[in-house]
């Protein structure tokens, strides 16, 4: 069986969103590896490894699926996984537009059990990571220095990202969009 990659879905962030935060947090000492801006991204449900036959299956569960309409998100507070004095990963949550993210994951998660996918067995906190550190690092100076600001985009469509593993970490390419509202 031909095998495809590690797939996840996700919601991608506009250029002009990335370029704001990208500026915002210039000011910030950002620590452990952080993620490439390109990388950006809120994660609705991390697949894995897949064949071409499950690719196809997944897509065709997704493209059939009620995605609902558009709808705005907004970057909110920072934090971090698991506490902030020992953070493994460094995030912002969403000030607006959580309910829908997580509303929109219920519908991916259905979509991909449907396609014979295990089910998840974490429930859905939409975050953007920012940053991974190993070994955990305090992280409170950052949080407290972070002020948030009004990032703020549509979300417009659900796009099936492939994860390549090299060099350099992670690189996310899209193999797939699905437009909300159709």
């Amino acid at each position: 069986m031909e095998r495809v990659g590690r797939l996840f879905f996700g919601l991608a962030l506009p250029a002009e969103a990335i370029a704001a935060l990208s500026s915002r947090l210039e000011a910030l000492d950002v620590p452990g590896g952080v993620v490439p801006p390109g990388n950006w991204h809120l994660t609705l449900r991390f697949i894995g490894e897949v064949d071409q036959v499950g690719l196809e299956r997944l897509l065709a569960e997704v493209d059939q699926a009620d995605l609902g309409d558009p709808f705005r998100v907004r970057l909110g507070e920072m934090g971090a996984f698991s506490r902030p004095q020992r953070a493994e990963a460094l995030w912002l949550g969403l000030a607006a537009g959580e309910e829908e993210v997580k509303v929109l994951g219920e519908v991916i998660e259905e979509a991909t059990q449907r396609a014979g996918f295990p089910p998840e067995d974490r429930p859905l906190h939409p975050h953007l990571t920012l940053s991974r550190m190993r070994p955990p690092g305090d992280v409170r100076p950052v949080i407290a220095a972070f002020r948030p600001a009004p990032i703020q985009w549509r979300v417009e469509e659900v796009v099936l990202f492939l994860s390549r593993l090299g060099r350099g970490g992670a690189r996310y390419e899209r193999l797939e969009a699905f437009p909300l509202g159709n």
